[in-house]
């Protein structure tokens, strides 16, 4: 073995030592729970002391894995979690998360009891929705009121109530006994731009001082997420929503060279999330030779192909077709051809040293050997944001979680919690 390789244990014998089962393939996630309670303890600094933080642990914790990633942020402390959708919150509640949960978006009214009995928060925003989910309340034999939430349009657009309608909204949920209003809140449209979020944040104002006005109880008022924390200008008030930021991420509009940049405590953020795969075969393949479906890269010399057991099915899309890389021993090489649903290729001809084999590891998210591939790179080569790159990591993808640099859990598909088996050090 050449001296350039990294030395790192194989993952069969790291979970092996740590007492947990090996993967199902070479392709799999890391991710750093330490990272991630040290990126809560930033994000709590840049909120203000007594600020609560419900961390968004939507979309499968933006494809980290929402049961581990809850259980190790409820640990550290988060004061209560956001979610999408009410399975997401029954999910969570299924494993034993006892902080506090909203549901960002209306939930279907019929399901009002589900949401109630899981102590599940839910938001509203449509008059007739709010009218559907209070009359599936009325009459239900419960001593629990259901905790609702009114979202107010500031100008995102799409969702919330605005003037009257959410007076006349928190006035329905004050009169109806079997709910209570549990805050107010918004979104921004983009933070970044400083005029339109202080337009946002006057109605959200206004809109608060309104229903004061109205008689009715002013329930505490919740606006920031990442960028919010992470800019000046927007008050945390009585709660802030940190997403992409809690998982070491910035959000891409405050990345580069720009006017607008975060505060430099968001510098301490560290990405909690890698990605890591061994080749399944290394082959010498001759000149002119077609490489994938397609094929969309011949060789143009003998060339040494790896191939990657991870594709689009994966969440690497098809779109980094020829236009990503990979690290191997430090260095970085072209993923070359069509990414398949299940394999992507890697030229790697002119790695130094020994010809690379199937026991190199190759980090496509991450760091190795002084070398770093950022969830930003491979945003803008697919042409989206840094949200959409790990967000998309499937279920199907395995992942370990891991300590003090030891592996503490795993999730594949084996098994039948949640989609998938949960192994964990015993």
């Amino acid at each position: 073995m050449s001296d350039q390789r990294p030395a790192r244990q194989r993952i069969e014998d790291r979970l092996a030592a740590a007492g947990l089962p090996p993967l199902p393939r070479t392709a799999w996630a890391e991710v750093d729970l330490d990272l991630l309670a040290g990126n809560l303890g930033v994000l709590r600094e840049l909120a203000g002391d007594g600020t609560p933080l419900f961390p968004v642990v939507k979309a499968d914790a933006y494809g980290h894995g929402a049961i581990p990633i809850a259980r190790s942020l409820e640990a550290a402390g988060a004061d209560g979690f956001c979610v999408a959708a009410l399975d997401e919150g029954v999910v969570l509640r299924g494993a034993g998360i006892t902080r506090p949960i909203l549901v960002l978006y209306p939930i279907p009214p019929a399901l009002a009891g589900t949401a109630r009995d899981s102590g599940l928060g839910v938001t509203a925003g449509d008059a007739a929705m709010l009218a559907g989910l209070l009359a599936a309340l009325d009459g239900a034999a419960s001593p629990d009121q259901l905790a609702v939430h009114l979202e107010v349009e500031t100008g995102l657009g799409r969702g919330g109530f605005a003037g009257e309608a959410l007076t006349d909204a928190a006035g329905q949920i004050e009169r109806a006994p079997a709910a209570r209003l549990a805050s107010l809140w918004t979104h921004l449209q983009a933070p970044e731009d400083g005029p339109r979020t202080a337009r946002q944040l006057g109605r959200f104002e206004a809109a608060a001082d309104a229903v004061g006005a109205a008689g009715v109880g002013l329930p505490p008022r919740h606006v920031a997420a990442s960028a919010g924390l992470l800019l000046d200008g927007v008050a945390s008030l009585d709660g802030a929503r940190p997403g992409l930021s809690v998982y070491g991420l910035l959000p891409d509009e405050l990345l580069g060279a720009g006017p607008v940049r975060a505060k430099p405590a968001g510098t301490r953020l560290r990405p909690i999330l890698s990605l890591h795969a061994r080749p399944v075969r290394v082959a010498e393949l001759p000149e002119e030779w077609g490489v994938g479906y397609g094929p969309t890269f011949t060789t143009s010399r003998p060339s040494r192909i790896a191939t990657l057991p991870l594709g689009y099915g994966d969440g690497w899309p098809r779109s980094l077709s020829n236009r990503a890389e990979a690290l191997v021993r430090g260095t970085r090489v072209l993923l070359v051809g069509n990414v398949a649903m299940d394999a992507v290729m890697a030229d790697v001809t002119d790695v130094p040293g020994a010809p690379v084999t199937t026991d190199d590891e190759f980090v496509l998210i991450g760091e190795q050997a002084g070398q770093r591939i950022t969830v930003a790179e491979l945003a803008a080569a697919r042409g989206t944001n840094s949200w959409e790159v790990v967000t998309n990591l499937a279920v199907r993808l395995p992942r370990v979680y891991h300590a003090a640099s030891v592996p503490r859990e795993t999730r594949t598909l084996i098994g039948d919690e949640a989609g998938g088996r949960r192994s964990m050090r015993p």
